[in-house]
């Protein structure tokens, strides 16, 4: 049986322009998928932070859902009028050229030469504006996004928020250490590691100020202690960490939750202090660990002996 239907096609050119069709529509269907997945997991990984339920619905629709459906307009533009849709899909390859402002092998390979190749074969293939073909580019990302989507989701809407912002004492023995209370100590919007470095040198002994000069009473964790502080649902993950190359491994894996993390915070990522390499140091986000220049970008939350 047949995936898909298409219109009549002149004699001699109907193997190939079936051919086209067929590509068409599975070279919009991969791309739209990909954004599908993009959104379904990103939607519940740096998403859904925001106070209220309504305005995280508005953040996925806004921003994790658009390219997906994006995608899959135009692909419902191809297919009813050729033509049109490979203009659309030549005026998107360049506003990607123009938005990412490099002519770079990523941009050409992943961007510009997959959107022209399917607007080329929509125009090409012409395949047919059936109810079916309709609802495979319409309801197939969908599905995907939902699939991605599921277990994200699950773990967003169950995750352990008592509400505490201040400072924590976690660990076991020797290695307990106090974590900043929200603050200049453990704050909510990312920096490069240099101000991540100087806040915590700088941090009161409370942890609510940042002085003058240093003072050293507070200091960036290291990735095994990031690692043995991880919690999921109030209790310690168990992670054990057998140095830079290698990943944790957790009896639980930890989540975004307190009290080490605030799940109300659009922070994912925090900088470490340990080094991975020449030039790089550990970053540490969902109880996975990565190397990262210091030009980065990330949060962080200083500890200190108790």
């Amino acid at each position: 049986m047949q995936l898909f239907r298409f219109r009549p096609a002149p004699a001699g050119s109907g193997s190939l322009r079936t051919a086209a069709g067929r590509l068409a529509i599975a070279g919009s269907l991969a791309i739209s998928g990909f954004w599908a997945f993009w959104g379904g997991i990103e939607a519940f990984h740096e998403g859904w932070h925001l106070p209220t339920w309504y305005e995280n619905v508005g953040l996925t629709l806004v921003q994790y859902t658009a390219p997906m459906l994006l995608f899959v307009l135009l692909s419902l533009a191809a297919l009813h009028w050729p033509r049109v849709g490979l203009g659309l899909y030549a005026a998107l390859a360049v506003f990607c050229i123009g938005f990412f402002g490099r002519f770079t092998q990523v941009v050409v390979y992943f961007l510009v030469l997959p959107l022209l190749g399917v607007g080329a074969l929509f125009f090409a293939g012409r395949p047919a504006p059936t109810r079916r073909n309709r609802m495979l580019l319409a309801g197939a990302p969908l599905l995907v996004m939902l699939a991605a989507a599921a277990y994200p989701a699950y773990k967003t809407f169950t995750r352990v928020d008592d509400g505490f912002r201040g400072a924590r004492l976690l660990g076991e023995g020797g290695a307990r250490l106090v974590w900043a209370p929200e603050g200049p100590g453990w704050p909510q919007k990312p920096a490069p590691f240099a101000h991540a470095a100087d806040a915590c040198a700088r941090l009161s002994a409370d942890g609510t100020r940042l002085e003058p000069r240093a003072v050293n009473r507070w200091r960036l964790p290291t990735a095994a202690e990031c690692v043995a502080a991880g919690r999921r649902h109030g209790r310690p993950s168990g992670g054990v960490w057998a140095g830079p190359g290698a990943q944790p491994v957790y009896r639980v894996q930890p989540d975004k939750e307190t009290p080490l993390w605030n799940p109300r915070s659009p922070v994912i990522y925090w900088w470490t202090a340990t080094p991975a390499g020449e030039s790089r140091l550990i970053y540490v986000y969902d109880g996975k660990l990565w190397p990262k220049r210091p030009g980065g970008w990330y949060g962080w939350r200083c500890v200190r002996r108790p």
